[in-house]
């Protein structure tokens, strides 16, 4: 499944009313490390089938950021059930998130 993008608007939606765990990407496009994770994510996107997999762009949508108190970038949350299940700062390995997923997805 593709990846989503997220915004201010949809991600009430896509994010805390899904009824399946979502990976959430907190990122901007000049960041390096987030360039770093940017295609883990993507290659996470194309494999996930029990999650989705959204990214939201922190500069573009700062109140989303701000309400989950995003400081550092990137940022990665694991929602289920429309909380915060899993939370990680800085770049993440693919097989690390994919783990967490599969947690969430329990």
């Amino acid at each position: 499944m593709p990846e989503i993008i997220l915004t201010d608007k949809n991600f009430e939606n896509e994010v805390i009313k899904s009824a399946i765990p979502v990976l959430v990407d907190f990122w901007a496009p000049w960041c390096g490390p987030c360039q770093i994770q940017g295609p883990i994510i993507d290659e996470l996107a194309k494999e996930a089938a029990t999650a989705k997999i959204g990214k939201l762009n922190v500069d573009e949508n700062q109140a989303t950021a701000s309400k989950f108190g995003v400081m550092s970038i990137p940022t990665l949350m694991i929602f289920k059930n429309g909380s915060v299940f899993e939370q990680m700062v800085g770049v993440q390995q693919k097989n690390a998130l994919k783990k967490k997923m599969e947690e969430a997805a329990k």
